[in-house]
């Protein structure tokens, strides 16, 4: 048998059983798929396959399924990404582009690959330890209370009240809006912050009022510290696995219960993605053994080149690996792209 016949053979499996979700014989494959010889020559093939662990046969009467090993050979060397077609590029341009606030694309991003895909969508929020501090405004509500808001790399913005204790002029407050950007705007959290902290010197404190000046700090120091969106993830399309019912025991139940842990889907999802590129993770390839039945495809998003977090769907190995990779590279490029232009 030659190599390019056996991948043609492995192809149209893979292919047949996605799409019927049957175990597949071979006079289907040389009915569908044109293969240019008999039955017979296609058993032998798939006996062949079978040998060297690339399908399997689930019971005696059956046809043949794919192995972890078969879908594997599948992604690497029998898949073309689908380009979406300028239509469907539209439609999550269009979607996304109306997203009014960070968790307004996180959750529209859930949305939209959950639909794309058909599967279990899973959106990490960005990290907030890796973010940089794009913008801050302090603006004077009235003369005692104070606007802070804080724009981050990521997209997210904070904002805070503060109550000082004496009025403050605006030459006092273009003053401290000042001070308080040239230390911060394009620093990393951590460094940000230790800069901010240093303002509260005296002699780094200028004409400043220390007690408003020391109010301020402490407020957006508090804000850069919230790492509530490093562990936080958004899940949609759970309703998908109902399709997936003949194998509910093995990758349905579960793939659910993991639903409900996020720290099992971030270890998912970052075992899964390297930087901005498409990667798959099937079966056992994955870090928990009770999750053998399921794979994932993750691409990490982020603005510009530095990929702050991680997006892509999880679901029963039997999936459509190149519509859902295609999927995954689309959204997270569009959601970078709206991180970048935020």
């Amino acid at each position: 048998m030659s190599d390019d016949r056996k991948l043609d053979v492995l192809r149209a499996i893979v292919e047949d059983y996605v799409a019927t979700e049957e175990p597949v014989g071979s006079k289907a494959l040389v009915e569908r798929h044109g293969l240019g010889v008999s039955p017979a020559t296609v058993r032998n093939d798939m006996a062949a396959l079978e040998d060297e662990g690339y399908i399997a046969q689930p019971h005696t009467s059956a046809g043949r399924v794919p192995t972890d090993k078969g879908y594997r050979l599948f992604v690497d060397r029998l898949t073309t990404v689908k380009p979406m077609s300028s239509a469907e590029r539209r439609a999550i341009a269009t979607f996304l582009d109306e997203a009014v606030d960070l968790d307004d694309v996180v959750h529209r991003s859930v949305r939209l690959l959950s639909q794309l895909t058909r599967q279990v969508a899973v959106v990490q929020y960005p990290t907030l330890s890796r973010s940089t501090v794009r913008h801050i405004d302090v603006i004077a509500l009235t003369e005692s209370r104070l606007l802070l808001v804080l724009i981050l790399s990521t997209g997210r913005v904070e904002q805070r009240l503060v109550e000082v204790d004496r009025p403050i002029t605006e030459e006092q407050l273009a003053e401290l809006r000042s001070t308080v950007l040239r230390a911060t705007v394009g620093e990393v959290i951590a460094d940000a912050g230790a800069a901010l902290q240093a303002l509260r010197a005296p002699e780094t404190a200028g004409g400043l009022d220390r007690d408003v000046t020391d109010d301020v700090v402490a407020a957006l120091c508090e804000a850069m510290s919230d790492h509530r969106s490093d562990q936080r993830v958004a899940v949609g399309g759970a309703a998908n696995l109902a399709r997936y019912g003949d194998s509910f025991d093995s990758a349905v139940r579960p793939l659910l219960e993991a639903l409900e842990e996020h720290v099992v889907l971030l270890k998912l999802l970052g075992e899964a993605h390297t930087g901005d590129a498409v990667t798959v993770r099937i079966g056992h390839e994955g870090p928990y053994q009770e999750l053998s039945a399921t794979s994932v495809v993750a691409s990490g998003y982020g603005p510009g080149d530095e990929a702050l977090a991680t997006l892509g769907i999880v679901g029963p190995t039997r999936m459509d690996y190149p519509g859902t990779m295609a999927a995954v590279r689309a959204v997270a490029r569009y959601v970078s792209r709206i991180l970048d232009e935020a």
